[in-house]
């Protein structure tokens, strides 16, 4: 007997691919709530959060088509909201700064705070996260709650990955300094 490993809800994508709404109204329920929470992770404003999981998700069905098994929904579909949420970041002039070498010297080469000494609830802190600067905090999120490394972010936000990585120091730096002083002299 040979176990297979399947993806999940690939039974309801290929339903949906046959035409079957009520099937893409089953992975709208089972995905809807860890989208919208991605997109306002990076976007910070809960009506863009709402408007790029609905745009996500009439853009997923109709390229149903071009899914391929290769990954699961879940992560495709992700990949569409992070693309959507960073284009909207985009709209708004996302403020990065390209940072070239002699620039680096700039950054302190200090150890900041030991961050084993930092424990707050979890409501601080997704606080904290919410007064970075829409750079800083995409990168975060990007990063620490979604689980992209400096390089992916690089290509989704097209940044040189040293800018990634300083902008991820700084705002790692950034939200330390908000949750130290409880979010005065942000």
């Amino acid at each position: 007997m040979e176990l297979t490993a399947t993806l999940p809800h690939m039974d309801l994508v290929e339903r949906c691919k046959q035409g079957d709404t009520a099937c893409f109204r089953k992975l709208y329920d089972l995905y809807s709530k860890a989208m919208f929470n991605t997109s306002y992770r990076i976007l910070n404003d809960f009506t863009e959060a709402e408007d790029v999981l609905q745009e996500s998700f009439i853009d997923a069905y109709r390229h149903l088509d071009s899914f391929g098994s290769r990954s699961s929904f879940g992560s495709w579909l992700k990949q569409i909201v992070v693309n959507k949420s960073i284009n909207v970041l985009r709209k708004r002039k996302l403020q990065t700064v390209d940072i070239d070498f002699t620039m680096a010297a700039e950054v302190p080469d200090e150890k900041g705070p030991d961050e084993q000494e930092i424990q707050y609830k979890v409501e601080e802190v997704k606080k904290a996260i919410q007064q970075l600067p829409d750079g800083y905090r995409t990168v975060l999120s990007l990063y620490l709650l979604e689980g992209y490394d400096h390089e992916e972010i690089s290509q989704i936000l097209q940044l040189a990955e040293s800018t990634v990585r300083t902008q991820y120091m700084r705002a790692k730096q950034k939200l330390i300094h908000i949750i130290k002083t409880g979010g005065t002299h942000v």
